[in-house]
């Protein structure tokens, strides 16, 4: 990895942005994120800041989330399957984690249209979720799984879908595997 934290190998191989392949319906779960949370699918460009400090805000940021939050499932917690919402005190599920991500680094200044929200099969090819920080270098994940900041080649997810950088009410199907 240089110092971007991205290997050489996904810039080399023009992979580190998700390629997106075609329109997505969203997934159900997210069907009245932009309602509830209007900062979700803001896209309006923010305060310029450099790329260090973004960074470095990113890094904190999840950090802290990933700390201070703690795991919980919709099941649990709302009696339904599924519910993208902010953490509650009890906690959140993986969307949650997310969102209160999003929320926080917009809040810091972060460019909205920079954070998108991808839904992904883990190493175990379970549904989750993570936010993708769309970094001056490629996409980075931010999961709650790990503080580690990595280029999204390197997970080994398989990518299902994202929000639309361009349009983020609006959700893209990307490139499967990492």
């Amino acid at each position: 990895m240089g110092a971007s934290g991205l290997s050489s190998t996904a810039v080399a191989s023009g992979t580190a942005f998700l390629p997106v392949v075609s329109a997505s319906p969203p997934p159900s779960g997210a069907l009245q994120l932009c309602d509830q949370y209007s900062w979700a699918c803001a896209s309006a460009t923010s305060v310029s800041m450099s790329g260090e400090r973004e960074m470095e805000l990113v890094r904190r940021i999840n950090r802290h989330v990933n700390a201070s939050t703690r795991e919980v499932t919709d099941q649990s917690q709302y009696r339904m399957q599924e519910r993208w919402a902010l953490p509650t005190r009890r906690g959140g599920d993986c969307e949650d984690f997310a969102l209160l991500k999003k929320r926080e680094l917009i809040r810091a200044g972060i460019d909205p249209s920079k954070l998108l929200i991808a839904t992904v099969l883990d190493r175990k090819r379970n549904a989750h979720a993570v936010l993708v920080y769309r970094s001056s270098q490629g996409d980075l994940v931010l999961d709650n799984l790990t503080n580690r900041i990595k280029p999204w080649s390197v997970t080994r997810y398989l990518f299902l879908r994202m929000q639309d950088p361009r349009q983020p009410r609006n959700w893209v199907g990307v490139y499967l595997q990492s």
